[in-house]
């Protein structure tokens, strides 16, 4: 008897000691996150403090509508506001998001110029892009003392902007060298891009990317430099580079292009983006480090720190969102996280009885301007229900570009599977112009399903592996994204499209 109620007693504090356990746990994890702060394909992130708001926007090349702004309140938990480009301008690299005088604004580059978009409100309407005529890459905004403006490029030069920001009005200044790479480190190039500049105390603060954004894991990097003028000279600090992934096994490789901002509580951060080891195909994912300064005035990450461990999160609300890949297509426009690949035209679609109406266009997947959202998870499940009109053919496919695609399609009574390129019917007359189909997304490979009902699913026999849709191998910096495709004659109807990450 005496032995039962020990073992009684012991099992009843071991339960006590686990319940407190996990509640420490819980606690503590609630106080700390984990990069990515946007997983997924959001490179060059270009982040602005407005009051207690924090809003970030990304390249966007040729995925339109464009340049899609989120907002936070506590850099972590991030909301979907509004696309600042509807217009077709071409591929769109590394934006630069600025308020000024109450207005805000976005300044990038596309089609070997640089435009900007303007509006009164965050939430827009915003203007249509207006072309600055000038060449680079990466404009990056800062104003001097008296209130003028500049623009500054990859190139390590500056131009003077007019007061209300939307013309140049003077010649390109060289102005920055950038900082010397050691001749042995494995980089891709020296690749000067992304400038950023801030004003903090006595100092303008210049904060570029080096050493190529994608090749060796090792190449890219956070340089820092400073200036007492907004023009130079640069002085580069002495802890350069801030941010660098020293060993190709690291988590997080190509680490660089920092946004460099202070928060609502004083301290200081800075995003960047960098390719997940293993999962280069997801593009460059946003990351988020704390920073410190020191007494001789420069910012370094604290050596506690390290991007791929728990670090405690800023202070802030936290916004509640709904937002979710999942659509019902219930509504009568397009959700933020669809993007058509190429040029957009918004009569091409149309929303009908619970269903996303596509006109089919090319004769090919990598023809029809596929509809693209971006996959946040290593394994996951998409799936779609499809009804094909006239001599279309629908399709749910991994999309990198119009070259580089793979997917399961159907027709009017096949299904077809297309790996990388090569398309056949591999389950012939088996459906009549409507079908359920899934990608099942494992760790990079993937297996192709279809259903008649939407509840028994019949494998294909194609399998599909894509690690290497990525641009190391295919260049245009993209990343392998789940597409909606229709192609041929006639149209497809789509509904209830539906992902499910797989843990």
């Amino acid at each position: 008897m005496k032995k039962t109620l020990l073992i009684t007693l012991i099992l009843q504090l071991t339960l006590i000691a686990n319940t407190q356990y996990q509640s420490n746990t819980n606690e503590k994890n609630a106080e700390y996150f984990l990069n990515p702060i946007f997983a997924g394909d959001y490179p060059d992130p270009s982040l602005l403090r407005d009051g207690d708001d924090y809003y970030i926007v990304h390249s966007s090349f040729d995925y339109y509508p464009g340049l899609l702004i989120w907002q936070s309140k506590d850099l972590i938990n991030w909301i979907p506001v509004t696309n600042a480009l509807h217009k077709y301008v071409g591929s769109v690299w590394a934006p630069d998001l600025v308020k000024y005088n109450n207005k805000y604004y976005i300044y990038f580059p596309a089609n070997n110029t640089n435009y900007v978009v303007t509006a009164d409100s965050i939430n827009g309407t915003w203007s249509d892009p207006v072309d600055l005529k000038i060449g680079n890459i990466d404009p990056g905004h800062i104003t001097d003392n008296n209130g003028k403006r500049y623009l500054y490029f990859s190139s390590g030069g500056y131009v003077p902007l007019s007061d209300d920001g939307l013309s140049v009005i003077g010649e390109i200044k060289h102005s920055y060298a950038g900082w010397t790479i050691p001749r042995d480190w494995t980089i891709e190039c020296f690749c000067l891009e992304g400038p950023k500049l801030i004003k903090r105390g006595d100092y303008y603060y210049l904060t570029v990317a080096e050493g190529g954004t994608a090749g060796p894991a090792t190449g890219h990097m956070v340089i820092s430099a400073r200036s007492t003028t907004p023009f130079g000279p640069w002085e580069n600090s002495p802890y350069n580079p801030i941010i660098r992934t020293k060993e190709s096994s690291e988590k997080w490789c190509s680490q660089g292009h920092g946004t460099l901002f202070e928060d609502a509580t004083g301290k200081w951060w800075i995003v960047f983006h960098g390719y997940e080891n293993g999962f280069y195909n997801m593009g460059r994912q946003t990351l988020l480090q704390p920073v410190e300064w020191t007494n001789d005035d420069w910012y370094i990450i604290p050596d506690s720190n390290s991007v791929d461990k728990p670090i405690k999160k800023p202070e802030g609300e936290t916004i509640e969102t709904a937002f979710t890949l999942c659509d019902k297509f219930d509504g009568n426009y397009l959700k933020p996280q669809w993007k058509f690949f190429g040029e957009y035209n918004s009569n091409r679609y149309h929303f009908e009885d619970n269903s996303l109406v596509i006109e089919a266009k090319g004769n090919s997947a990598g023809e029809s301007s596929p509809l693209l959202c971006i996959p946040s998870d290593h394994s996951y499940i998409a799936q779609v229900e499809l009804f094909i009109e006239g001599d279309a053919t629908g399709g749910l496919v991994l999309f990198y570009n119009q070259k580089a695609y793979s997917g399961i399609l159907a027709d009017y009574e096949n299904i077809l599977a297309n790996l990388r390129g090569w398309q056949f019917p591999t389950e012939k007359k088996v459906i009549n112009k409507h079908v359920f189909i899934r990608l099942k997304n494992v760790h990079n490979i993937i297996d192709m399903y279809y259903s008649i009902d939407g509840e028994d699913w019949i494998k294909i026999e194609n399998s599909l592996e894509v690690s290497s849709y990525h641009h190391n191998v295919l260049g245009d910096f993209l990343s392998l994204r789940i597409g909606l495709c229709s192609m041929g004659v006639g149209q497809v109807r789509f509904r209830n499209f539906i992902y499910k990450p797989i843990k």
